[in-house]
């Protein structure tokens, strides 16, 4: 019996180191489309050999795959830098950055002066930037002149707009009304009142929308067959449509683009928080960011990429945004409870007739 029970102590120690060495040459990421191209997974591993294991999600499904586990399941995880805070608090789904293991000066300083701002609890700094970008409207310049969200709503455009049922559509609308969400987000009344104010916006809208669009490429197939004249758009999908016919444009509105930024966060219980920074440092190398922000048609936060981007895509930012980010609104840190609000909004324009 003592020399059974120690054969089986010895096959479990070597079975563990085993796991644990497996462990040791995977990165489990959890992701959104087009953030890890191949070649770039390939190259990772190549230098380092760490095989990278990808699941793609969104912000939504990150969250809920994350709590469901009390963060366990992936090492490192890109939620977009308003949505860490409040998921941390509530569900204590994250670790701590720590700083000494990141080569901070391959960022651009301002991105990560944003995330510090908008993903930092107690003193702790749970995120670090990944790419960026903005929301605001594609127009075909042939077919209609538009200046700002609610231009979509204008009469001669019945049946020819789009946007998303989804909360950065409220956020536009409201800044087109003359208000300022993000300034409510600590008057749980006041944001309870507006939110109504652009539902009631949105469903007498409704007419107005051939489709709330659920993928980006029913949106380009959509402005491409000129079945819509004018939508809410990221930027990356309005350049390459630009790109395919100078006719279609990006426009920051007149109450200003919306800005995301999508992150690095290491999971609380994630196994290798090793290969998550070596990770993170390789891909903010600037000629491997260029190559990711090539793939997204967004920018990266490595300081020093944009040079080596491509040239088309340069100036496709400046003719947008002609002033840089002066007419720009980032995403703040959501609270809690705020998207229980949105959905019961977005729920009844979805239901109205």
């Amino acid at each position: 019996m003592k020399i059974g029970r120690l054969l089986l102590l010895m096959l479990g120690l070597t079975l563990g180191g085993a796991s644990q060495a497996d462990d040791a040459k995977k990165l489990r990421i959890i992701t959104w489309s087009d953030y890890v191209p191949a070649e770039v997974a390939a190259q990772f591993k190549a230098e380092t050999g760490i095989q990278v294991e990808l699941t793609l999600s969104n912000n939504e499904e990150m969250i809920s795959k994350l709590r469901a586990t009390g963060g366990a399941g992936f090492d490192l995880a890109q939620p977009s830098q308003d949505r860490i805070a409040g998921a941390q608090q509530e569900f204590r789904i994250y670790k701590p950055i720590d700083l000494g293991k990141v080569k901070l000066e391959q960022f651009v300083p301002e991105l990560i002066d944003i995330v510090k701002k908008n993903a930092s609890i107690d003193g702790k700094l749970y995120a670090l930037p990944y790419v960026w970008g903005a929301e605001g409207l594609v127009v075909n310049s042939k077919k209609a002149k538009i200046a700002d969200y609610g231009d979509l709503c204008k009469p001669e455009f019945k049946g020819k707009t789009a946007v998303r049922l989804k909360r950065p559509t409220l956020m536009a609308f409201a800044l087109a009304s003359g208000k300022d969400p993000f300034a409510l987000y600590g008057d749980i009344k006041g944001y309870t009142a507006l939110m109504e104010e652009v539902g009631r916006t949105l469903s007498t809208c409704k007419a107005n929308f051939r489709f709330f669009y659920d993928n980006k490429d029913q949106l380009l197939n959509g402005v491409r067959s000129g079945e819509i004249v004018a939508a809410m758009m990221w930027d990356s999908g309005a350049w390459r449509l630009n790109r395919e016919n100078p006719d279609i444009r990006f426009i920051n509105p007149k109450s200003g683009a919306i800005a995301w930024m999508d992150t690095y966060v290491l999971p609380a219980r994630g196994k290798n928080d090793a290969a998550a920074y070596a990770w993170i440092n390789f891909t903010m190398r600037p000629d491997i960011a260029a190559k990711i922000a090539k793939a997204v048609g967004n920018f990266s936060a490595s300081k020093g990429a944009e040079q080596l981007m491509e040239p088309r895509l340069k100036e496709q930012f400046k003719e947008s945004f002609p002033d840089g980010f002066r007419n720009v609104k980032w995403y703040p840190a959501i609270p809690a409870g705020l998207e229980e609000i949105e959905g019961r909004i977005l729920d009844r324009i979805k239901a109205a007739n």
